[in-house]
């Protein structure tokens, strides 16, 4: 199409099929679902051209930041799918400390080394090749969220492409509806964006890891004692706890096992294993299989995770907001974390800290630990028994469930809630102004008319 600086693709084009699923991460792909173009955005003005030419041709518009999403939302049926990868660069400004990025950026691989260069640091998503994109509109669960907020956070202003097509600035005092909405909305927000203004932090000099190894049957004891002892360690400290099964010794059978974890953000080593010091007070730390308290670089923790969450594999992910007393959570979650029919999935416990009151923005549901399930495997053959294993996991752990986090839900099998109700109705206020014909798609759901509500609650 000459109306595009980017490529073009419609059905019967050479590439067409390889356009619309062109960095999806999950090799698990929706098998009735395809847009009817796809639109390889050069740069904002295709992004302009391209709600423009959806609504000459009625078509709905979807958006791929960084394809990571576990439901691939970016693929759906009678759209007009805009892949916004080429919009990846970043501008750091010295004089105010915020870095201008786009949506595709990759927080770890690409914008977190940038951003050591000029000294500083923004806390992106974990896992190194996740596009800031959706994970900003989805609230942002990134590094030492606990201490340092979520990383919506940090947006100050946001580049729009409107419904109407119209590119537009945003933030706390111009196009302020389209502001709150951006942190928080997730895959229904009303329009693209096309440029992050964030805030950025001064860059520690040193991170100090603590890892300690337990079978997996000492899970129950060991995550009482971390939920008392917890709260009590620095908010620059992050915490993660993980079931997970580490490679074969000698060809042995891989065995599950419960690791507590603790990053230190920190200026000297020092500082690091003093923070770090309460997590050597677990009774059971003499059980342990390892005890490790070591200097670690962001690189090595990058490298870590692109481990735990490989490319070109099948995955379904699950999460939960819990909250209530330490034994019916404990209770409620031991399947999920004990019982993996995948050696390569893994459980994580992600320690929220205290509880504090959220600026006003769309994202609005926390608690003091979130838990998400990933299931990584290759064989196909495993899917059936791996849906119905997470699906069972997932109503074992109900009792104790406020919600979930966008970021790793999938609405085509299981709705919860995961924004207030006032802030929900708040955002359907703004959708409603902004894109009265529902230009952009809204959240991929089983049933549209329960979304933001716990499915067995109803």
């Amino acid at each position: 199409m000459s109306a595009f600086a980017g490529k073009f693709y419609v059905p019967g084009d050479d590439g067409f099929v390889e356009a619309a699923f062109s960095r999806v991460f999950n090799h698990r792909r929706p098998s009735d679902r395809l847009p009817s173009a796809v639109l390889v955005a050069e740069n904002e003005q295709d992004v302009v051209a391209g709600v423009r030419f959806a609504t000459e041709n009625g078509l709905a518009v979807a958006i791929r930041s960084g394809g990571h999403s576990w439901a691939v939302w970016s693929v759906q049926n009678n759209t007009l799918l805009i892949d916004l990868g080429k919009l990846n660069s970043a501008q750091y400004d010295e004089t105010t400390t915020i870095v201008s990025a786009g949506p595709a950026i990759l927080g770890g691989t690409e914008l977190d080394p940038f951003l050591a260069e000029h000294g500083r640091f923004f806390n992106g998503g974990h896992c190194p090749t996740v596009g800031i994109g959706g994970f900003l509109l989805q609230g942002g669960q990134g590094w030492c969220e606990r201490g340092w907020g979520w990383a919506a956070e940090s947006v100050v202003a946001i580049d729009v492409v409107t419904a109407q097509g119209e590119l537009v600035h945003a933030d706390a005092h111009q196009n302020s509806d389209l502001y709150w909405a951006a942190r928080g909305a997730g895959p229904s927000f009303p329009g693209i964006v096309t440029k992050f203004h964030l805030k950025t932090r001064p860059r520690f000099s040193r991170l100090v890891e603590s890892v300690q190894v337990y079978d997996i049957a000492d899970f129950a004891e060991v995550m009482t004692w971390m939920y008392q002892v917890e709260p009590t360690i620095s908010p620059d400290v992050e915490i993660v706890c993980v079931s997970l099964c580490p490679p074969s010794i000698d060809g042995e059978p891989r065995k599950r096992v419960f690791v507590v974890t603790g990053v230190a953000f920190t200026d000297s080593v020092e500082a690091g294993i003093e923070a770090l010091a309460p997590l050597q007070t677990c009774p059971l730390i003499d059980r342990a299989f390892e005890n490790i308290v070591q200097e670690s670089t962001m690189a090595q923790q990058r490298e870590g995770q692109l481990r735990m969450n490989p490319e070109n594999w099948r995955y379904y992910a699950d999460n939960v907001w819990v909250d209530g007393a330490t034994d019916d959570i404990i209770e409620a979650l031991t399947p999920v974390f004990t019982t993996s029919p995948e050696p390569d999935a893994f459980t994580i416990w992600f320690g929220n800290g205290l509880m504090r009151e959220l600026p006003d923005m769309a994202f609005s549901l926390q608690t003091p630990a979130y838990i998400a399930t990933y299931l990584a495997y290759e064989d196909p053959a495993n899917d059936a028994r791996n849906r119905a294993w997470l699906n069972e996991a997932m109503v074992a752990a109900q009792p104790v469930t406020v919600g979930q986090y966008l970021g790793d839900s999938d609405m085509t099998n299981r709705q919860l809630k995961f924004m207030a109700d006032e802030n929900f109705a708040k955002l359907q206020d703004i959708i409603a102004t902004r894109d009265p014909e529902g230009r952009f798609v809204r959240y991929l759901a089983h049933d549209p008319s329960t979304v933001n509500k716990n499915h067995w609650q109803l």
